[in-house]
């Protein structure tokens, strides 16, 4: 199964992602992790990409795509993969679709996680990480039995700049010009999955696997 995980910040696709690949024994595609582990090995991509990053610039989108090509063509991508970050725009998309044309391949689905705007403001910027050991919580959801404190390791907790809510709205802002339109690209596909992420954990699972014929 090959699916493309979209949604806004804060709408849980980290926590999806880590069940779904494991029930659809597919890989977890993150672009993020592919650019660190490319410029960590040194790869041909990778130095290209560490020129872009060290000044401060995108990296470009066709080399983004050339180490997801790579990487969905290795042996334990035969079953299917998740991406997740990408594509990040309709351009994206396109490149996509005709890569995988090319490798005479398809996405099963787009599943979109939907949460309202105020729910996602007040999960990320309840959102605390332990200093130490990097566990979350969040201070309305999952609060440390300790307070301010990891109940693992006794770090002390912190929240990210990137969980503030003025980087919040901004990360939103951004998601819903760049990123909602992907949502149209996907319906117009007929691939669209449209999933109640604003319920429990698993409810939002079972939503998604019912979506996907109940596999």
């Amino acid at each position: 199964m090959r699916l493309v995980l979209l949604g806004p910040p804060g709408a849980g696709k980290g926590t999806q992602a880590a069940t779904l690949v494991k029930k659809y024994n597919v890989v977890h595609i993150s672009t993020g992790d592919l650019l660190r582990a490319a410029v960590s090995a040194g790869t041909a991509l990778g130095k290209e990409a560490k020129g872009y990053m060290e000044a401060g610039q995108l990296v470009p989108d066709t080399l983004i795509l050339g180490l997801v090509e790579e990487r969905i063509q290795k042996e334990d991508c035969q079953e299917g993969f998740l991406l997740d970050g990408f594509p990040r725009t309709p351009a994206q998309a396109d490149a996509l679709a005709e890569m995988l044309k090319k490798l005479d391949q398809n996405l099963d689905a787009a599943v979109n996680i939907e949460v309202p705007l105020n729910k996602l403001m007040d999960r990320i910027t309840g959102r605390r990480i332990c200093k130490d050991c990097g566990a979350t919580y969040h201070l309305t959801y999952h609060p440390s039995a300790k307070g301010d404190q990891c109940e693992k390791c006794g770090g002390a907790l912190y929240q990210r700049a990137d969980d503030k809510e003025e980087t919040v709205k901004n990360r939103l802002d951004v998601y819903e010009q760049q990123t909602a339109p992907l949502i149209d690209y996907y319906t117009k596909a007929g691939i669209i999955k449209n999933i109640n992420g604003d319920q429990d954990i698993q409810n939002v699972l079972q939503d998604i696997s019912v979506a996907l014929g109940g596999k």
